[in-house]
C-alpha cells in the first residue's frame, strides 16, 4: 500500500510568500466584519428604537427593539403581530404598531370594543378602562393591512390615515433588548 503525502514546501516557495502587516490583516477583518453587519442589517435583522407611548404599555418611549425582516420572507403579517413599516404618508418615516386586520377583512369598533369580520377580538395586552371611540366598519383591500397602536387613546394609526400597503412593511418586531429589565420576546397577541 503506497502512502500519500502532500507535496513538501520548498524553502523557496515559503520565501515567496508575502507576509500581511498588521495593519493589512487589520482592515481585512474590520472590512468583513462591516460587510456582515451590512448584511445582516438590511437583509435579516435591524434594530429600531421606540420614539413615542402610542404601543404603551407593549411597547414604552426608548425602548430599543429587533425587527426580523426575514419573518416575512414565506408568510404574511398576521393579526396580533407588532410591525415596523414606512410611514404610508411620508415613508421616510418608519412607525410601529399592530396588525388588526388584514386584506378582505371587516373592521369596526363598538363601544371599547374591536371586531374584525363582526367577532370579537381578544385583546389582552390593552392597558385596562381603555376608551375608544366607535369606527367603521371599513374593509381592508387586498395587501394591505389595518393597524392600531396599543394606546389606542394616543396612537396615531390606521383610524386616521388609513391602511399600511404590504410593501410597506419592513418586519416584524421579534424582541426587546432594552431596558435591561425588560428583555423579552415580541410574539403576537
Amino acid at each position: 500500500m503506497e502512502e500519500i503525502q502532500q507535496p513538501k514546501e520548498s524553502a523557496l516557495s515559503k520565501e515567496a510568500k508575502p507576509q500581511k502587516s498588521a495593519v493589512r490583516e487589520i482592515a481585512e477583518a474590520v472590512l468583513v466584519a462591516v460587510a456582515l453587519a451590512f448584511l445582516i442589517r438590511y437583509f435579516l435583522f435591524q434594530p429600531f428604537y421606540i420614539p413615542s407611548g402610542s404601543m404603551e404599555p407593549t411597547l414604552k418611549p426608548l425602548d430599543r427593539i429587533i425587527v426580523s425582516k426575514v419573518n416575512y420572507w414565506f408568510s404574511e403579517p398576521a393579526l396580533g403581530q407588532i410591525i415596523v413599516f414606512r410611514y404610508p404618508v411620508d415613508p421616510s418615516r418608519d412607525f410601529v404598531k399592530r396588525v388588526i386586520a388584514v386584506g378582505g377583512e371587516t373592521v369596526k369598533i363598538r363601544n371599547n370594543q374591536v371586531y374584525v369580520n363582526d367577532r370579537p377580538i381578544p385583546e389582552p395586552y390593552l392597558p385596562p378602562n381603555l376608551r375608544m371611540s366607535d369606527y367603521g366598519p371599513v374593509t381592508v383591500p387586498e395587501g394591505k393591512f389595518f393597524v392600531m397602536g396599543d394606546n389606542r387613546n394616543h396612537s396615531d394609526d390606521s383610524r386616521i390615515w388609513g391602511f399600511v400597503p404590504r410593501d410597506n412593511v419592513i418586519g416584524q418586531a421579534v424582541f426587546l433588548y432594552w431596558p435591561f429589565d425588560r428583555i423579552r420576546t415580541l410574539g403576537g397577541t
